[in-house]
């Protein structure tokens, strides 16, 4: 057993110094970033932000409206072959570059994987992804992706540590997902007293992903355009959103009355309600490690998905970042007393 000392920093623990800015408007921040990605050397150019895979977020709906703001989906792994086939007939080529094809990490998730891929070639992203990355079977499975798609840009996680997220690179990643247990709807920090606070795992892991020449991404723990903000200041590449997303109409969910009001269900994938839907209920070995909450219906995802983006342009203007890929070098943190955390929680 030992004792880490060192401070440990999640968004709520800090604010970002403004500082002296020569723009004029939020509207001439740049918002989107190109990448040329490690292994699979292809270059893509969008709006860094990502719907997560979640049953409840990651639809074929969200990805619609995503696209059009050029930013990404991370499609939920339950869809069938089929369903992708509907869903990718109709749409416009630009579509294969906004979204990713997910999958876990067992030989049947293999086999749909290449039906998938095998079926729309065109596809660009492939996110294997487990709560854990950190078992070697992980470690292997990615191995085994990379070699079957070695020009397909792979996201692999999650992960809070530099050197699993440097393990997963030289495995075959390109991106690294970041973050164990901060999301609104994961409880894997009560129930299995594991986690790690999320700007600093986010501001440790870039600095070795970088040093490598891969990407991550901050998956968890933004309740707040200022917090999406905070996450690529830290240094984050992409950002991946669950509970922002969550409540709309093109969100999963079953829409339900209380009192009056209209709610949407909003749940983890390690939660008593997805494994009901997808595994038959929780095995007998494992504990639910995810809630469901009722969240306020809030209709269509673009007012959202504005209000996220203004608040981000809002951030870069006030530290003087002309474009997103500034932001990080322009970020001073400073660390906000318990009294002050309490009045912005």
């Amino acid at each position: 057993m030992r004792v880490e000392t060192d401070l440990k920093l999640g968004f709520k623990d800090v604010l970002i110094r403004p500082k002296r800015s020569n723009l004029k408007s939020r509207a001439q921040v740049k918002m989107e970033r190109t990448f040329t990605f490690l292994h699979s050397k292809r270059q893509w150019t969008g709006v860094p932000i990502i719907a997560a895979n979640m049953d409840t977020i990651g639809t074929f709906e969200v990805a619609g409206v995503l696209a059009e703001h050029n930013m990404l989906t991370a499609i939920h792994k339950h869809y069938t072959p089929a369903d992708w086939q509907n869903f990718l007939k109709d749409c416009d080529s630009r579509i294969y570059s906004r979204i990713m094809v997910c999958t876990g990490t067992s030989d049947d998730d293999f086999g749909k994987l290449a039906k998938i891929a095998g079926n729309h070639p065109q596809l660009e992203f492939i996110c294997i992804d487990v709560a854990n990355g950190y078992s070697e079977s992980f470690v292997a499975f990615l191995s085994r992706v990379r070699e079957a798609y070695p020009d397909k840009t792979i996201v692999a996680g999650n992960v809070v540590t530099g050197e699993m997220v440097e393990e997963l690179l030289l495995s075959g990643a390109d991106v690294v997902k970041v973050g164990i247990g901060p999301g609104s709807a994961c409880t894997t920090r009560t129930k299995a007293g594991v986690g790690y606070p999320q700007l600093s795992a986010v501001i440790e892991c870039a600095d070795a992903a970088h040093g490598l020449g891969g990407r991550i991404i901050s998956d968890g723990g933004c309740t707040c355009p200022g917090d999406i903000a905070k996450a690529f200041g830290g240094g984050a590449d992409f950002t991946m959103l669950g509970g922002m997303l969550a409540g709309h109409d093109e969100s999963g969910g079953q829409l339900v009355e209380r009192g009056g009001q209209q709610y949407k269900l909003f749940y983890g994938m390690s939660s008593k309600t997805a494994m009901a839907r997808h595994a038959g209920g929780v095995a007998a070995y494992r504990a639910s490690e995810g809630k469901t909450v009722e969240v306020p219906y809030r209709g269509p995802i673009a007012e959202t998905v504005k209000d996220i983006l203004g608040g981000v342009r809002s951030a870069c203007t006030y530290v003087g970042a002309e474009a997103l890929r500034e932001l990080t070098k322009r970020t001073t943190f400073i660390r906000v007393q318990e009294q002050e955390n309490r009045l912005f929680s």
